[in-house]
């Protein structure tokens, strides 16, 4: 049995794949590629598409996951922050951009209903572009970030508005205000109904499948959730994309919305292509060519204005020059709902075929200059930024940007050299605890729902998610991360996990708790850093507690286990011994250097209570004293006649048997 559209995924898929590696060989963005994939395969193409509908059925459930996908990332607490921005800002950016729309297009002999109509097409941006760009670079919750998102919900909100208003603009509706209420009180209605499935029903939903430790049934639930409440706003008149932000919401504020995000994005990725490929079907080429000039200053004149609006508002916001800047540069396109917008119009013949084909064309051109312009929005904004202008103007402009915007706070999720701990079983609690005692930031990562639930109830740093995800290494910033503990169960797993956060970073040094001694090759090889084997240790552990018996002094007990320690760390050298060129892992075990810290504990022997020149520290053990710690005051420019004193800290530099052979003389002996 065929299925004709399957024969339509496949041409759309795979010249969209042909044409995405040469753009990517000239590092154009991949939705430039969409929109050439749509112009070359659609009718006024080589007309490869004949599903041309089916296709925008699939554009749709794109926008419904990318909205979906903001929404969770973006929760309520983000959305009630930033509500002034959505209102008044908004609103100046829509209503300014109608206005002077409408007063070129009526200087341009356009009637006035045609003219409003087109400012409206005109106000709204690519919710779908812009904030996949801003996602993909991590600006959604920087100040631009948040005022471009406040701008476009806005705009999803008022086109909603704008279809109810656009029979009354072509003179065909018959009561648009009573129309408006019955719509307000629907809306009303969705969000209460909404508020009470967040607060009460989702997060006992998400316990009991979470429990289930079924990850089909996990992405089913995330699924049913985000098309059925757009397909609720859908019933009353609103648009699927808003009931899918609404839906993102709700999950937002559980602890399984990271984990959501990471099983959603490979959907949202494949049926976005299809919204960007069906937008470069719509073009006319033949009217594009005969056209090109008229088209491309219409383009210019769009984003002047648009930008010159933006600016306007972003400046009466409060906001300092940069965040006007870089808003400006975000905002500038013509967005997907004009598409859907534009179909109204037509259909009341509010706009010309010849007018409907320089809207189509203007939207591509600017949808297609938006990501070059996004990913060079910060050297634009520093260029602009330090161009010289008149004392008085940067004096008003200062005075006009300083208010609230400068103490503008940001959620700050901005973990540096901290500690992240993969698995909150005993061992991960224990890192923990010890961490936060030792006032180390650090963050715990979990898949089990009852790992969670403990760590909530500890009120600890948990966030549920599948550490191996890109999207849950990327939340708790694992680029800046010093160190990282995995501590699960799974061998496997284990080693997907050190895998994917080598992907991500070459510096952090990853410790790896295993069950086994022959799992550390593995894990060793996979880009851990040091691989602790219970097995191995609970040994030693065995054989300590018998030489304790037999009253054996604790500094040769230490000696023994290092001394057993490195010969075992030893043997695992040879598997990457035949390969020169390779990374050093357990083959640099005993060579490689470390900072210590060690408190001196007794008072006078061959190095303490002597002077550093005559402690013989480098010369006869190898190790280097970098500092010293004493009275709560850090001492770095050591001298030669610096003496080493009871009750100091020293910070040394050597491998980990030159330290522990130190040590012994530091240490109180029992």
């Amino acid at each position: 049995m065929e299925i004709p559209l399957l024969k339509d995924v496949v041409i759309i898929l795979g010249l969209s794949v042909l044409i995405i590696l040469l753009f990517n060989r000239f590092k154009i963005p991949p939705i430039l590629g969409f929109l050439i994939t749509g112009i070359v395969s659609g009718p006024h193409g080589l007309n490869l598409v004949n599903a041309g509908h089916e296709v925008e059925l699939l554009s749709e459930i794109g926008i419904i996951f990318l909205l979906f996908v903001i929404g969770i990332e973006f929760s309520l607490k983000g959305l009630a922050s930033i509500k002034k921005t959505v209102l008044w800002g908004g609103l100046m950016q829509v209503g300014g951009t109608i206005l002077l729309t409408t007063l070129c297009a009526t200087w341009l002999e356009i009637s006035i209903q045609s003219a409003i109509f087109i400012g409206f097409l005109f106000s709204l941006s690519s919710t779908a572009i812009v904030l996949k760009m801003l996602q993909e670079k991590g600006e959604i919750n920087s100040p631009h970030g948040k005022v471009t998102v406040g701008i476009l919900i806005f705009q999803d909100l008022i086109v909603v508005l704008m279809m109810l208003v656009t029979p009354l603009l072509a003179g065909q509706s018959e009561d648009p205000l009573n129309e408006l209420l019955i719509l307000v009180i629907k809306l009303v209605g969705i969000l209460v109904v909404l508020f009470l499935l967040g607060k009460y029903i989702v997060p006992l939903l998400f316990k009991s499948v979470v429990k289930a430790k079924s990850k089909e049934l996990f992405i089913l639930t995330i699924i049913v959730l985000c098309f059925s409440t757009a397909w609720l706003t859908s019933v009353v008149g609103l648009s699927l994309a808003l009931g899918a932000f609404f839906a993102g919401l709700i999950i937002s504020e559980s602890d399984y919305s990271h984990q959501a995000t990471a099983n959603i994005l490979p959907f949202r990725e494949i049926f976005i292509s299809f919204f960007f490929v069906s937008i470069g079907m719509l073009l006319d080429l033949d009217f594009f060519i005969h056209h090109l000039l008229s088209i491309h200053l219409i383009a210019i004149a769009v984003i002047i204005l648009k930008m010159i609006v933006i600016g306007i508002t972003v400046l009466l916001l409060k906001y300092p020059p940069r965040t006007v800047f870089l808003t400006m540069l975000s905002l500038f396109q013509v967005g997907e709902f004009a598409f859907l917008l534009s179909a109204t119009g037509m259909e009341y013949q509010l706009l010309s075929d010849t007018i409907y084909q320089h809207f189509l064309a203007v939207s591509i051109i600017t949808m297609g200059a938006t990501p070059f312009v996004l990913n060079y929005s910060t050297k634009i904004t520093d260029f602009l930024i330090k161009t010289p202008i008149p004392k008085n103007v940067r004096r008003r402009l200062k005075s006009i940007t300083n208010g609230k915007a400068y103490n503008h706070k940001i959620e700050d999720e901005n973990y540096h050299d901290h500690l992240v701990i993969i698995g909150y079983g005993l061992n991960g609690e224990n890192v923990a605890k010890a961490a936060k005692k030792a006032k180390i930031p650090y963050l715990i990562v979990d898949l089990d729902a009852n790992a969670i639930a403990k760590g909530k109830a500890k009120n600890e740093n948990v966030i549920y998610g599948d550490a191996a995800n890109d999207v849950i290494l990327k939340h708790v910033h694992i680029h800046e991360a010093r160190v990282v503990v995995v501590a699960i169960s799974s061998p496997e797993t284990t080693k997907q996990i050190v895998r994917a956060i080598r992907t991500f970073t070459k510096t952090a040094y990853i410790i790896v708790r295993t069950r086994y001694i022959n799992e550390i090759e593995g894990n060793m090889l996979a880009g851990a850093n040091q691989v602790i084997p219970e097995e191995f240790e609970t040994s030693i552990e065995i054989f300590t507690r018998v030489l304790q018996k037999y009253l054996v002094p604790n500094h040769k007990i230490k000696q023994f286990v290092n001394y057993i320690r490195n010969r075992n760390y030893e043997m695992l050298a040879s598997f990457s011994a035949s390969n020169e060129k390779s990374e050093p892992t357990a083959n640099s075990y005993n060579n490689q250097k470390e900072i210590a810290t060690v408190y001196v504990k007794q008072g006078n022997n061959k190095i303490v209570g002597k002077t550093l020149s005559k402690s013989s520290l480098r010369s006869e053990y190898g190790v280097t004293l970098l500092a010293i710690l004493r009275n709560e005051k850090y001492i770095t420019d050591i001298a030669a006649d610096e003496t080493i004193q009871q009750e100091d800290t020293l910070y040394l530099l050597g491998n980990a048997k030159q330290i522990s052979i130190v040590s012994t003389f530091f240490e109180v002996e029992y």
